[in-house]
């Protein structure tokens, strides 16, 4: 799984205004960093977390200006920023938030809102999942794009669901006027391209979440955008929606990456709106399955969401990173008939954008991953005997 420049940055390269984090072993903490002319330069003097800049009146502008040190090219950055064992003594790639709130918009979609239903309907059981797929398509199709959530229209087709027995909590959600918005994972827990990321050994039924994550200030303001894997457990969720925590905030369970794309004359709000996400799983027993999301096909728009997250009832004074759902819901069966998709360990995930570049992990159990062991106290002494702060 090695990573270059060619296989990691958007199809424009460095055109944008791409902001990252890495580790340097030489002062055994993060630095934020900008990427010029193949090097990566880092600007932590002027900024010490990714949160202060995206707290100016222009991020992009701000990164641009920002003089630094220039600490390795990119190109030894990436390569020592696979999941295999890297150099510890060589800077690799992190995820590229930092004091942000990780948090994540569910349902989101009407084909994942669907397969919600059906994990809920299912009890966790994969052979279940089939023949329930089948009633609930018959009965209110596939095809709930042009439904707005909370409008009359979809409350009439709520009545008409309840009656009918099939109301879930998802369609409420799905359709209803409050979007599902929960902690995907706790301040700097996310890992970033290359690492390994964690499953849950509980679980035998999962998949990967391909997602465009919105970088948001404390102002509410959306200010970039990254990509991230939103791994799900499947099963767990499916046993009851009161285990959300334990499906989605695990050890290594949230990736995120490579970099946070800030807006400018080349990447906007619309870019957004429009991105078309691509998914390969590879799996060491020759599996491989493709998949994609269109965010064209989001049923909430993204600054909706942004809205419904922060705002006058609940605020976040270092801002936060907002997955904001998929499209893709994987039915392939990988073994027996009729069992679905689950990952197996070693599987290695690809999700890629023309703009926001490819975000690569490694699945491995959460126990075999890298603890998290740098919190916020952590960063803040790091910064602090670096006269950063």
């Amino acid at each position: 799984m090695q990573l270059t420049p060619d296989n990691t940055l958007p199809l424009d390269g460095t055109q944008g205004a791409l902001i990252g984090r890495i580790w340097r072993p030489d002062v055994q903490g993060p630095s934020v960093v900008a990427l010029r002319d193949g090097m990566v330069v880092d600007i932590s003097a002027h900024y010490p977390t990714v949160r202060d800049i995206c707290e100016t009146p222009d991020p992009a502008v701000a990164l641009r200006a920002a003089q630094g040190e220039a600490v390795c090219t990119l190109e030894a950055l990436l390569a020592n920023s696979s999941a295999d064992p890297s150099k510890q003594d060589r800077p690799w790639l992190l995820a590229p938030c930092d004091l942000q709130a990780i948090k994540a918009a569910g349902v989101t979609f009407a084909t994942s809102m669907l397969e919600r239903v059906i994990e809920e309907k299912a009890r966790g059981n994969p052979a279940a999942a089939v023949a329930i797929r089948t009633e609930i398509q018959a009965l209110i199709g596939d095809d709930l794009s042009k439904l707005t959530p909370g409008s009359e229209q979809a409350m009439a087709l709520k009545q008409v669901l309840i009656a009918q027995g099939a109301w879930s909590q998802y369609l409420e959600v799905g359709i209803g006027p409050d979007a599902e918005i929960f902690t995907k994972a706790p301040v700097l827990a996310a890992v970033g391209c290359g690492a390994d990321a964690g499953l849950h050994p509980a679980s035998h039924w999962n998949n990967p979440e391909p997602e465009v994550v919105l970088a948001i200030n404390s102002r509410g303001q959306v200010v970039g955008a990254t990509l991230g894997n939103d791994v799900n457990l499947r099963d767990v969720e499916g046993r009851s929606a009161l285990l959300l925590g334990k499906a989605k905030d695990n050890n290594a369970s949230a990736a995120i990456g490579p970099f946070i794309r800030l807006f400018d004359a080349s990447f906007s709000i619309d870019d957004v709106r429009q991105a078309e996400l691509s998914l390969r799983v590879e799996g060491e027993d020759g599996f491989v399955m493709d998949g994609y999301s269109s965010m064209a096909r989001i049923s909430r728009d993204p600054l909706a969401l942004a809205g419904q997250l922060m705002g006058p009832h609940h605020q976040y004074p270092d801002g936060a990173m907002l997955f904001l759902g998929t499209l893709f819901a994987p039915v392939q069966d990988r073994d027996a008939p009729g069992s679905g998709f689950t990952h197996k360990l070693g599987d290695v995930v690809t999700i890629s954008s023309p703009k926001l570049g490819t975000l690569r992990n490694r699945m491995q159990a959460t126990d075999h991953c890298p603890p998290w062991t740098f919190g916020a106290s952590h960063l803040m002494r790091n910064l602090a005997q670096r006269g950063l702060l």
